[in-house]
């Protein structure tokens, strides 16, 4: 059982690895938009350097590989090593079948879209299990963990700086475009771990509470948690239920609150992840 999971789970993190890779030669590369990662730092310094974009990748990915082992830890380390030897082998098989590949779109800014949301849907597959395809990658994760940053976020960061390293050669409308390629890809990459799986955290204080517990409990077939409150304006006692919904069973619960109770306090927070042992039925 732990090979097969070890083996599906190493297939998973190949075909992340296989998209990154075919995000960037097909649409960063030949666009010379440094849309900041590791091989767009590569793209950059190959400028200067007689080395080509997947051998600098592999040399850039190893000496980052070394760091991330040490302060995220051997697991990540592990599958790291692979994507991080894997991505610049793959770039390499396409410089090899596609040695004058040109742009698909023939348009710079029509790269930076198709680049951002497939190397999104990439990534994504890669950081929900916890690997990466190396290069500034390695960095993104290390400050999610220990800066509390969001993914996102932390690849915008980091590959600003990649970004604005293109202005040493290549033009300013390369520049900008490699800015805003950074900055929006950072997003999407929130979009694709956290938007699609997003859920509501409800909290209700309602005179007719009973009746709504009872429909998450028993229409949604959801659980909730009631607390004990005191109102700081009448000093009355109260209750809260707090429950955590996905789209369609907020809509619903939403729905019956107006239908039961029009004058219920509700409060509504976004919860990207939630981690709990399912009660198994007896």
């Amino acid at each position: 059982m732990k090979i097969y999971k070890a083996l599906r789970e190493f297939s998973i993190i190949t075909i992340g690895t296989a998209i990154v890779a075919a995000a960037v030669f097909f649409f960063m590369l030949p666009s010379h938009v440094s849309v900041g990662s590791g091989a767009a730092l590569a793209m950059v310094l190959s400028n200067f350097i007689p080395l080509s974009v997947s051998t600098i990748t592999l040399i850039m990915n190893v000496g980052l590989l070394i760091i991330g082992v040490i302060l995220v830890g051997r697991e990540f380390g592990v599958k790291t090593i692979y994507c991080s030897i894997l991505m610049p082998l793959i770039m390499g098989v396409f410089e090899s079948f596609f040695p004058d590949f040109t742009s698909i779109t023939q348009d710079p800014l029509l790269d930076v879209i198709c680049y951002i949301l497939v190397v999104g849907v990439g990534l994504s597959i890669l950081f929900s299990h916890n690997a990466s395809s190396g290069g500034l990658d390695i960095v993104v994760k290390i400050m999610n963990k220990y800066l509390r940053m969001d993914m996102g976020k932390a690849m915008s960061y980091s590959g600003m700086a990649v970004a604005l390293s293109s202005a040493l050669c290549y033009d300013s409308k390369t520049v900008v475009l490699s800015l805003l390629g950074t900055y929006f890809g950072g997003m999407v990459v929130d979009h694709f771990i956290f938007g699609i799986n997003i859920k509501r955290r409800v909290c209700v204080i309602s005179n007719d509470l009973d009746s709504i517990v009872n429909f998450v409990l028993h229409e949604l077939h959801s659980g909730a948690t009631l607390n004990e409150i005191i109102g700081a304006y009448d000093n009355a006692p109260k209750r809260e239920m707090i429950t955590i919904v996905d789209k369609n069973e907020y809509k619903l619960l939403m729905d019956y609150i107006r239908k039961v109770d029009p004058k219920a306090f509700v409060t509504v927070y976004s919860v990207s992840d939630m981690r709990y042992q399912p009660k198994i039925k007896g």
